[in-house]
């Protein structure tokens, strides 16, 4: 049995340390969502934590896709902006928090200047 990487409450810690991050259950009882400024830049499972789905650029996405074992394509999400990754895999913690950390700034970028002003952003 591997070792997990990455624990739930370090996850939620990470994220809910970054400006206007906020969680929530808007799909069911178990999908906690981690939003900034309203978008969805992080999910998983709180009864199963296997893995985190995150955004990632479409060329990165392919590219960590092929280097690990980790990563595959977002489960339930748009394959090509999305991966899933597991949490107890050849990722490691940095890896796993790197990967929340740039999904996060993709979804800060795409904000528009109003949006990212309103948020202290």
């Amino acid at each position: 049995m591997s070792m997990r990487n990455l624990h739930l409450d370090e996850l939620r810690d990470h994220c809910l340390a970054k400006p206007a991050v906020t969680e929530s259950f808007p799909f069911d009882a178990s999908t906690l969502v981690f939003k900034v400024a309203g978008k969805m830049f992080a999910l998983c499972d709180v009864d199963d934590f296997t893995g985190i789905n995150v955004k990632c650029d479409p060329e990165r996405a392919l590219e960590l896709r092929e280097r690990y074992d980790a990563v595959a394509p977002g489960y339930h999400m748009n394959k090509a902006h999305w991966n899933t990754v597991a949490v107890d895999s050849d990722a490691s913690r940095s890896d796993l928090l790197g990967w929340v950390d740039d999904s996060y700034a993709l979804i800060v970028a795409s904000l528009t200047k109003k949006v990212r002003a309103e948020h202290g952003l």
